[in-house]
């Protein structure tokens, strides 16, 4: 007789066929990873916030956090920290990195925008990941698109000198626009090719995206090092707005991501 196929751990996860990183740990393990409330004032001590100094990797529009999920268990030597505005998927990914026993992990509902700009400390970022942010069809709220030049001026402040950000869409329009603009603050390359840390995607929306067989857009770069602040920002007001056509059909996708 043949032997049954075996069944999948009861402490594991997929999404789309695809393991969700990491396994449920008995109870006795689980972390905290809620970021209940950001400063009244000032901006975020990370060394209080994890009871250490470590490099700091940022994931906005972080979703269920899968990524940065994923990273805090292959770098336990990092602290972590990811944002999105939709309370629904923040609660998911404080659950998956709770019951992990991640203490090198906390999420916040907020935007990323507002995030780095009044709560991160300038030159102080290791890493910033953007992943898929949501472009926006309507054109009345073409508005609320994040990657705009003030924001990746924002971005460039907020890296330390040879610090990485990493930034990655499946929609042409925006890849277009973001390959128009981030080269003013960046040291960009475009990626060919899959992550070879998660070659079946990094996120959700990546792994949907790819069984659909949609082209994925990745890159990233290190901050120009000669691009004072001051001149960012001055770059940033003669730049063209993100106003590109989104393609409607691709909000199929959106509503299954």
């Amino acid at each position: 007789m043949n032997k049954p196929p075996d069944k999948p751990a009861t402490n594991s996860e997929r999404e789309f066929g695809v393991m969700f990183p990491g396994a449920i740990l008995d109870p006795s393990k689980w972390t905290q990873t809620a970021l209940k409330a950001m400063p009244a004032e000032g901006r975020l001590d990370p060394v209080e916030l994890f009871g250490r100094t470590a490099p700091l990797i940022l994931d906005l529009g972080c979703g269920n956090g899968r990524f940065l999920i994923g990273s805090a268990l292959l770098r336990a030597d990092c602290n972590h920290l990811g944002v999105d505005t939709l309370p629904v998927v923040i609660r998911y990914a404080r659950k998956r990195g709770n019951n992990r026993g991640l203490p090198n992990l906390k999420f916040a509902v907020l935007g990323g925008h507002e995030f780095l700009e009044k709560f991160i400390e300038p030159g102080t970022a290791a890493e910033i990941h953007v992943y898929h942010p949501q472009p926006y069809y309507n054109p009345a709220t073409i508005h609320k698109r994040l990657i705009t030049p003030a924001f990746l001026a924002v971005v460039h402040r907020t890296l330390q000198p040879g610090g990485l950000f990493v930034i990655q869409t499946d929609n042409p329009g925006y890849w277009k626009y973001i390959q128009g603009v981030v080269s003013c603050f960046f040291e960009f390359h475009e990626r060919i090719g899959r992550w070879p840390d998660a070659p079946k995607g990094r996120t959700r929306r990546e792994i949907l995206a790819m069984k659909k067989k949609l082209p994925v857009f990745r890159g990233s770069g290190t901050p120009k090092p000669d691009l004072s602040e001051a001149e960012a920002v001055k770059i940033a007001e003669s730049l063209p707005p993100p106003t590109f056509d989104a393609d409607r059909r691709l909000r199929d996708l959106d509503r299954q991501a």
